[in-house]
C-alpha cells in the first residue's frame, strides 16, 4: 500500500511514521509537510536512506502543487496530520489556521477524489467539541468549538464528512485528547514545562491553573490512529483519549517533582481568551468496536518523555528557531521572564 502522509514531520505525524514503518514495513510512505516552524526533519533523522520511504516538501493549500503529487506518486491512501494546532497562536493571528486546516484540507479532499484515494483519514481534536464541565463526550456530541484553532478544525470536520456523504469519499476522522511524548514542538505544554524547569526558567501557568485535560502519550495515539486507518468503518468518527484527566496545576507538579525543581518556578499569568475548562472523551467506540485501550499511563508516559527530552538536549536545543523565539518574546517576555 502506498499511503501519503501530510504533516508527517510535526509531533504526532513524525511519532505515527516511526510507528506505522515499524508495524507495516511493506507499506511505501510519502511524507509531505510544508515544514513550518514545528515541522523538523530531524524528527525523521535516517529515514531518508529508505527506499519505501518518500520526503516532499508542499503546502497543502497548493492546489495544483498538490495535484501534481496526487498525479506523480498515486497514493492508495491519505492520511491528514497536517494543521497549524498552537491555540495561541490561533489567537493572535487566525489566517494561517483557516488557510490550512479549511483550505488545504479542501484542497486535500478534493484531490482524494479526482485521483481515486481509496481511504482518506482526518486527524483532528478533542477541542472541536468545547469544554465539559461534567460527564464526557461522544462522537455524537455537538461541535462548539471556543478558538480560531478548534473552528478550523471543526470546519475541517465538516468538509471530511460532507465529502462522505455527497461523493461518497471513504473518510475517516480521528479526535485524539492532549498528547505529549518525544519530539513535540516546546510550545507545547508539557515540553515547555520540560524545557524550562530543565533551565530554572520560569514557568507560565494560565488562570487559576485547574483547567482540566485528559493526556494521552503519543504512542497510544498512534496506536488508536493505526487501528481506526485498518479496522475503521468508513465515514465514521473515533475518539481517542488516555483516559487520565489531571488538572494544568497537577500536572506542572507532577513534571518538576520528577526533576527535582521547586514549584516557585510557576508563574500564574492572565487567562487567555475562550479558554475551555475541561475537555474529556468517551473512548468507548474505538474500545467496544475495535479492540483498542491506552496502554501506556500517565506515570510512564511523563518519565519516558522527560528522559527523552534530557537525552535529546541538541534536538531541543535546535527548535530554538528565530520564528520560536520571536514568538515566545512576544507573548512571555511581557510576563516579566524570558527563555534567553
Amino acid at each position: 500500500m502506498k499511503v501519503l502522509i501530510t504533516g508527517g514531520c510535526g509531533f504526532i505525524g513524525s511519532n505515527f511514521i516511526r510507528y506505522f514503518f515499524k508495524k507495516h514495513p511493506s507499506y511505501e510512505i510519502i511524507n509531505l509537510d510544508k515544514l513550518t516552524y514545528a515541522g523538523n526533519l530531524e524528527n525523521l533523522k535516517g529515514f531518508e536512506k529508505k527506499k519505501s520511504y518518500r520526503f516532499v516538501k508542499a503546502d497543502i493549500s497548493n492546489a495544483a502543487l498538490m495535484k501534481k503529487v496526487f498525479r506523480r506518486f498515486e497514493p492508495d491512501a491519505v492520511i491528514n496530520f497536517a494543521a497549524e494546532s498552537f491555540v495561541d497562536r490561533s489567537i493572535s493571528a487566525p489566517a494561517p489556521f483557516i488557510k490550512t486546516n479549511i483550505q488545504g484540507v479542501g484542497v486535500l479532499l478534493n484531490c482524494a477524489l479526482e485521483y481515486g484515494v481509496k481511504k482518506y483519514l482526518q486527524i483532528s481534536t478533542d477541542e472541536v467539541y468545547g469544554s465539559i464541565l461534567r460527564g464526557k463526550f461522544r462522537e455524537t456530541s455537538n461541535l462548539d468549538p471556543s478558538s480560531p484553532y478548534s473552528a478550523s478544525k471543526a470546519a475541517a470536520d465538516g468538509l471530511t464528512i460532507a465529502y462522505y456523504k455527497t461523493y461518497r469519499l471513504p473518510v475517516l476522522i480521528t479526535r485524539s485528547s492532549n498528547n505529549y511524548g518525544p519530539y513535540q514542538f516546546p510550545e507545547k505544554f508539557v515540553p515547555l514545562i520540560v524545557f524550562n524547569a530543565l533551565r530554572n526558567k520560569k514557568i507560565p501557568l494560565y488562570g487559576d491553573g485547574m483547567h482540566v485535560r485528559d493526556w494521552i502519550y503519543v504512542e497510544d495515539n498512534c496506536r488508536a490512529i493505526d487501528t481506526v486507518f485498518h479496522k475503521g468503518k468508513i465515514g465514521e468518527i473515533y475518539n481517542i483519549g488516555g483516559q487520565y484527566e489531571r488538572t494544568n496545576t497537577c500536572v506542572v507538579h507532577k513534571i518538576l517533582g520528577i526533576l527535582g525543581k521547586p514549584r516557585d518556578l510557576i508563574v500564574r499569568v492572565k487567562d487567555r481568551p475562550g479558554h475551555d475548562r475541561r475537555y474529556a472523551l468517551s473512548i468507548s467506540k474505538i474500545s467496544k468496536n475495535l479492540g483498542w485501550q491506552p496502554k501506556i499511563s500517565f506515570e510512564q508516559g511523563i518519565k519516558k518523555t522527560i528522559r527523552w527530552y534530557q537525552d535529546n538536549a541538541e534536538w531541543l536545543k535546535n527548535t530554538q528557531t528565530g520564528a520560536y523565539r520571536s514568538f515566545y518574546k512576544k507573548y512571555y517576555s511581557k510576563l516579566g521572564f524570558s527563555q534567553t
